[in-house]
């Protein structure tokens, strides 16, 4: 079971790194990371669990913040319409998207970040996504709201960016500037 002691924190070089693309079908073992990944994201939202081993809620988790440098995420989230999106994906990548943008209100966490870090993140308001499922599925999702920004956030622990890289105006050494 994956715990809060095995998420990197901010400032390890793999959250850094860009992550390598999955040879597909992906092994066991890495089907086996990516359902604990899953577990553990869906764990950390259940109260009694959450507080049983002392997990943060979260609502995605990138393979590089348990120190995988592999393109695989897990997401367990509901939409606006009460749509719970709950699965890993193996080499998701973005295949179209909006041009408006949004962000969240109330600015974005970080399981690999222990600190409140305020300010806007801008994301893409719509996208598109392919990935492989967990059981060898090759999807395709259209998504939009608090999910295209959860989809978003993994993309870049996969990219080697952190959600404060895209706050304008934040300055802190761990950011990076990223190219506009």
């Amino acid at each position: 079971m994956i715990t809060m002691k095995d998420i990197v924190r901010e400032g390890h070089p793999v959250l850094r790194q860009i992550a390598k693309e999955v040879t597909l079908p992906a092994s066991k073992e890495e089907k086996k990371i990516l359902q604990k990944m899953l577990e553990f994201v869906k764990n950390s939202q259940d109260p009694e669990i959450a507080e049983k081993y002392d997990l943060r809620p979260g609502i995605g988790l990138a393979a590089p913040q348990i120190g995988v440098s592999k393109r695989m995420f897990a997401v367990h989230v509901t939409d606006e319409q009460d749509q719970l999106y709950s699965m890993g994906l193996f080499n998701p990548k973005i295949i179209s998207h909006s041009i408006e943008e949004t962000h969240l209100d109330g600015g974005e966490g970080c399981l690999s970040v222990d600190r409140d870090i305020l300010g806007d993140v801008p994301r893409y308001a719509r996208i598109t996504v392919k990935g492989t499922t967990l059981d060898d599925k090759e999807v395709t999702l259209r998504l939009r709201g608090l999910v295209a920004i959860v989809f978003q956030h993994e993309l870049d622990h996969l990219n080697g960016i952190m959600f404060y890289d895209r706050i304008e105006g934040f300055k802190d050494k761990l950011k990076k500037e990223l190219p506009n």
